[in-house]
């Protein structure tokens, strides 16, 4: 059964932390240099810049657990999974399912609302490569930590791609959730792992990685998303 509403001043002040993070020389200097350079099809653009905190359903059963920013697309907008790859192959499949009021979304100010979903990364600032270190990894995690203390309602966790599974599972751990018998669940796509009242669902992430190769087609995302509904409506 679900928590008490989340405690919704608690959550922004959270959120105005990460926002206001710098410890990590690296990815703050990365992120700050990404967004003064540009590149040309956002040169005339400002660049948020900074960490990116989760957004959506403070009363969500389902948090949406991605990687990390990516350096023009949430680095730029302020708002993880908007305006880049990912998010354009993300947004629909949460319009299809009933989780997301828009298929599209752009910009953080486009008025997108979800329902009963909450998204966040693993590691809020966009890392070079798209890797952070483990350290850079180990810096942000109290975040995930907190935030998903705070969302009491949240049942089922669906992890974008292996980076995602693990965050999940080291999360969950520090909140006194581990899985039976001690063996680390395996993340594949479709896998599912119960650890106390949660559920964590794995799906290859909607990288063009793996969205252009094919490997993570809408209707395999579609049914891994209906997983994670079917799961929460049974908490």
């Amino acid at each position: 059964m679900a928590g008490p509403p989340t405690d919704r001043a608690a959550l922004g002040a959270l959120t105005a932390e990460i926002v206001a993070c710098r410890r990590c020389p690296r990815l703050v200097e990365w992120r700050e240099r990404v967004a003064q350079e540009r590149v040309a099809r956002f040169r005339d653009e400002t660049y948020w810049g900074r960490p990116v905190p989760g957004f959506g359903d403070p009363d969500a059963r389902i948090l949406v657990l991605g990687l990390a920013p990516a350096a023009h697309g949430g680095n730029r907008t302020g708002r993880v999974f908007t305006g880049d790859a990912s998010g354009d192959f993300l947004w629909p499949a949460l319009h299809r399912a009933g989780l997301a009021d828009r298929a599209v979304s752009r910009r953080a100010d486009d008025g997108l609302t979800l329902t009963d979903v909450y998204i966040a990364a693993a590691v809020r600032c966009a890392p070079p490569a798209n890797k952070p270190t483990i350290v850079e990894r180990d810096t942000c995690a109290p975040f995930l930590v907190r935030e998903m203390a705070l969302l009491t309602s949240v049942r089922v966790v669906l992890a974008l791609g292996a980076f995602g599974w693990d965050a999940g599972l080291r999360a969950l751990a520090a909140l006194g959730h581990l899985p039976a018998g001690g063996a680390k669940p395996r993340f594949g796509h479709g896998a599912e792992a119960r650890l106390g009242p949660y559920v964590l669902v794995g799906s290859y992430h909607p990288s063009q990685q793996n969205t252009f190769t094919g490997r993570l087609t809408p209707p395999m995302f579609d049914a891994v998303v209906a997983r994670a509904v079917a799961l929460a409506q049974a908490s």
